[in-house]
């Protein structure tokens, strides 16, 4: 099974397991960190995530990975956790949830002199970000965007 296939399936798993701990599927990842695989389930919930809500997700889903079609995986160490306040966007359905907030875009490489720009999330179109800094629009191309983050504003 590759890695696309088992995000895939641990999203169909885990979801119910999530509602019924009370919190919604923020995003699912299978990478590997140094010599390590990783299988991060990653939760949210508006009034905060607690951490019974992370176990009573991780010890649900923990047994169903135990299943004949998972014995294709490498070995790997399970995370549930909450996306937490600086929480990544990647899906369409993140940038549409904070259109108008204030937010990190790092670059692979610098763009105008500049390795990470923040500012007011405009838009998001196949992968396109539009950021407002400083009176100004500016639209980056998927190919330079590393990541997209919530600023925390304090």
């Amino acid at each position: 099974m590759q890695a696309k296939q088992i995000v895939a399936r641990v999203e169909e798993l885990v979801k119910p397991l999530c509602e019924q701990a009370g919190v919604s599927l923020w995003d699912v990842e299978f990478e590997k960190e140094g010599g390590q695989y990783m299988l991060v389930v990653t939760v949210d919930n508006p009034e905060g995530v607690f951490i019974d809500q992370c176990e009573q997700v991780s010890r649900a889903l923990d047994p169903m990975l135990d299943a004949k079609e998972f014995d294709s995986m490498p070995s790997y160490t399970l995370c549930v956790s909450s996306a937490g306040l600086s929480r990544r966007l990647k899906k369409p359905e993140h940038f549409a949830a904070f259109l108008g907030h204030t937010v990190e875009v790092g670059f692979y490489k610098p763009v105008n002199g500049a390795k990470q720009v923040e500012g007011t999330l405009i838009s998001y179109d196949d992968g396109c970000v539009t950021i407002e800094s400083g009176g100004q629009q500016t639209i980056y191309e998927p190919k330079d965007i590393a990541a997209v983050r919530l600023a925390v504003e304090i």
